[in-house]
């Protein structure tokens, strides 16, 4: 297996010549003063400095790599609805008002990215193929029945089951007891996505500062003073947007974030009786388990990822996830059993500890965080609502602002993931035990 991101084959990615066009031009400078700093360079920064610059905002974006560098281009590209904490249980902790609200801006989410993807007419695929979420249990299908009824009754959604008999007409495996689909979902190459968002930003107004990691984040009076690996600036407004890479530098944003490694493989082309067979409608496919699996089809190749080690990438994780990816593949499809892996590869996450996502003002600092695997759509869409609250003032009215953003219990974490190792196995027991 190459340990190369597929997705990167697939399209012209932003590089250091030239943020989002990599057409040959030096850097772009860093500037003396600016109105917002946006930290991140991925789906949330990029779409909030297209916001930004769109109302005439002077805003710049600091990347600490390449624009598109991170988990933006190494994604399995799910577009879907929903959070990662179940809507039952978002109704238990945060009553059903917020719940609503929550939810539906999870569709608003995947609506962003349909309308910038035609607005900006990027080429990335998007398409609204649905998602299919397999049980890999009988109890989890019962379970499947109740959330059903549960997502009519309370948001006004459909979603509709797949009994284990008619399996066949949704998915290629018979390691299954029956799915749920929901149609709203979407898929999109990730990469060719980032990389249109990158260069619709420029487009706008905004400048992209690529290899500029942000080095000090200070204030003096009423300005942020920040200090970069090209040069400093200062900024009225900082809006970090860095996700599963948020470091020492926001300290206190880094010590409520988990970064955990996600990994996927893809195989080598297949072909169209094959592909079909596994995916008829080509839906994008994730399994019950708490160590779950996702999965689909992009250009007749199987794209089949999951959590096979919880630690951040790095060339050991890649391969040992690699092999992982390879077993859990053909447990799904034994008729891959044969088909050889041409790519392997891995991005890093980020997960509160709450696992919701959460947006808000701290130290006098935006940010919009921990978005548990359901970044595609929903940082997209937050990166163009913060921005909108930025401008408005009014950051604490926004859905994902309203409840708090917790700490480790007992504080006992610096953001270095110590646990991770024992909160892969305790996921594993669970899904042992169930």
């Amino acid at each position: 297996m190459n340990q190369q991101i597929y997705w990167h084959t697939t399209v012209k990615m932003p590089d250091d010549s030239n943020p989002s066009t990599g057409s040959g031009r030096r850097l772009t400078p860093i500037p003396e003063k600016v109105d917002v700093a946006v930290i991140g360079g991925g789906y949330t920064g990029l779409s909030a400095a297209r916001t930004l610059a769109k109302h005439n905002t002077n805003v710049v974006v600091l990347e600490a790599e390449t624009m598109g560098w991170g988990a933006s281009s190494r994604n399995g590209g799910m577009t879907l609805t929903g959070l990662k904490v179940s809507m039952q249980t978002v109704i238990r902790k945060y009553g059903r008002d917020l719940a609503k609200e929550l939810f539906q801006a999870s569709i608003d989410s995947v609506n962003t990215v349909e309308q910038i993807v035609k607005e900006e007419n990027i080429d990335c695929g998007f398409a609204r193929t649905g998602h299919l979420l397999a049980a890999n249990k009988p109890k989890h299908y019962e379970a499947l029945k109740d959330e059903v009824d549960f997502m009519a009754k309370e948001f006004n959604h459909q979603v509709h089951l797949v009994s284990p008999k008619d399996l066949q007409s949704e998915i290629g495996s018979n390691v299954y007891h029956g799915a749920l689909v929901d149609d709203v979902s979407a898929g999109v190459n990730p990469a060719q996505f980032v990389a249109g968002l990158a260069g619709a930003a420029e487009k706008a107004g905004a400048m992209l500062c690529a290899r500029a990691r942000v080095t000090k984040l200070g204030r003096s009076q009423n300005r942020f003073l920040i200090e970069t690996e090209r040069g400093s600036l200062t900024a009225e407004s900082v809006f970090v947007a860095t996700s599963g890479y948020t470091g020492n530098v926001t300290k206190n944003l880094q010590r409520k974030i988990i970064p955990i490694g996600s990994f996927i493989i893809a195989t080598e082309k297949l072909t169209d009786e094959l592909a079909h067979e596994l995916s008829p409608k080509n839906r994008m496919i994730f399994d019950y388990k708490h160590y779950l699996n996702y999965f689909r089809l992009w250009d007749n190749r199987m794209i089949f990822g999951g959590r096979a080690a919880f630690f951040p990438e790095n060339e050991n994780t890649i391969a040992q996830s690699g092999e992982i990816l390879r077993r859990e593949m053909i447990q799904v499809y034994p008729q891959l059993k044969d088909v050889k892996v041409d790519f392997v590869w891995g991005g890093t996450l980020d997960f509160a500890f709450d696992m919701m996502t959460h947006v808000g003002e701290l130290d006098g600092i935006h940010y919009a965080l921990g978005y548990a695997g359901h970044g595609v759509a929903m940082g997209t869409h937050l990166g163009k609502t913060v921005a909108k609250a930025m401008l408005n003032g009014n950051i604490k009215e926004h859905p994902f602002a309203k409840f708090d953003f917790p700490n480790a219990p007992l504080g006992l974490y610096d953001g270095r993931p110590w646990f991770l190792p024992l909160a892969g196995a305790w996921h594993k027991i669970l899904d042992w035990f169930e």
